[in-house]
């Protein structure tokens, strides 16, 4: 791996490979001639104690993608309505998948949830969503993607040059092969999709092991997605979201305000919006419309909703992660248990 070669110091070998690339390579994929890069690369040294020639060595390897530019202008969550979006997420396979997994993996969710109190189906649900269970954790080298989002989309650029420089030093803490591992578009890893910040901030050595690996340990896995959750709020045991009924004028202005829970559902009540469940007076809410073919649908938005918005800032996303938890915990509890 070119990491362990940096960390044992072996650099002028490393050199020598970058110098054979060929010009036409070399001018394809080398991001060392950008002034930004060379000011990057100074400040890793600087604050980081990197070496200059391990990052001009990194760096030569990096590649424009034109295709990862592309991805981040039209993301799904931005250009599809929701009875859309919901279908490619709420399918038979996925349900049946994450059902497996949860049997495959019973006894490290239920250790998760006595850990960190965040719920299996939970866990599973945005697994789910995320990679299909482990079965696609990217296509991208990370380094690419988050190259290509620092030096060459302005308007992103300083968020993306913050995880190119949290990439760098996860891959000299977790030992994790800096140009050939690969990831989202957005440069997101592993099996739950943690951008580099997320991967230092939230991911737990759950397997005792020594290292956080979010690729090859379920156990990892699932106690990271877990803490992720824990470490933003999730409270065990209260709702998530239940549909509603509007009436009147006085619900739209409700709806400006948000989908951060805002109203207690009392004072809803009042503006003409009645939950479809029994709900506590005392629970705050957000008001939500999601457009269906017919029209929209209303929801209550609450804390736990809004928690896994901290995974994806949109309201789709925690929708759908709700409504997949939801079946999968319907199968799981209706399906034959292996035997212990």
């Amino acid at each position: 791996m070119l990491l362990q070669a940096l960390k044992a110091g072996f650099f002028s070998s490393l050199l020598l490979v970058a110098a054979a690339i060929s010009p036409l390579s070399a001018l394809a994929g080398n991001y060392n001639d950008q002034p930004q890069v060379q000011a990057f690369i100074d400040m890793m040294v600087d604050k980081h104690g990197f070496t200059r020639a391990e990052l001009v060595t990194v760096f030569n390897e990096a590649k424009r993608r034109e295709d990862i530019l592309e991805l981040m202008r039209k993301p799904a969550e931005k250009r599809l309505q929701w009875h859309e979006y919901r279908k490619i997420f709420l399918t038979p396979a996925r349900i049946e998948g994450g059902t497996d997994f949860w049997k495959e993996n019973a006894e490290t969710l239920a250790k998760a949830e006595t850990a960190f109190g965040v719920d299996p189906q939970v866990i599973v649900a945005i697994i789910g969503v995320e990679t299909r269970y482990g079965s696609n954790t990217g296509r991208h080298r990370v380094l690419d993607a988050l190259s290509t989002l620092a030096f060459d989309y302005p308007p992103r650029s300083e968020f993306f040059t913050a995880e190119l420089e949290q990439y760098l030093i996860l891959a000299r803490e977790e030992d994790i092969d800096i140009v050939d591992t690969t990831g989202s578009y957005a440069g997101a890893m592993g099996y739950g999709q943690f951008i580099p910040s997320s991967y230092r901030a939230y991911a737990v050595d759950f397997d005792g092991d020594g290292k956080r690996d979010l690729w090859n340990s379920k156990m990892d896995i699932i106690g990271s997605v877990a803490n992720y959750f824990k470490q933003h709020d999730w409270k065990a045991g209260t709702p998530v979201a239940v549909r509603a009924n509007v009436t009147g004028d006085d619900y739209p202005a409700l709806l400006d305000l948000g989908y951060k829970p805002n109203t207690v559902l009392d004072a809803m009540r009042h503006d003409g919006i009645t939950p479809l469940k029994p709900m506590p007076d005392d629970l705050v809410a957000a008001l939500l419309s999601f457009e269906q073919k017919d029209g929209p649908e209303y929801w209550l938005g609450f804390n736990n909703f809004y928690t896994i918005t901290r995974y994806n800032h949109s309201p789709l996303y925690a929708m759908a992660v709700y409504q997949l938890s939801e079946e999968i915990r319907e199968t799981y509890e209706q399906s034959p248990q292996d035997d212990e």
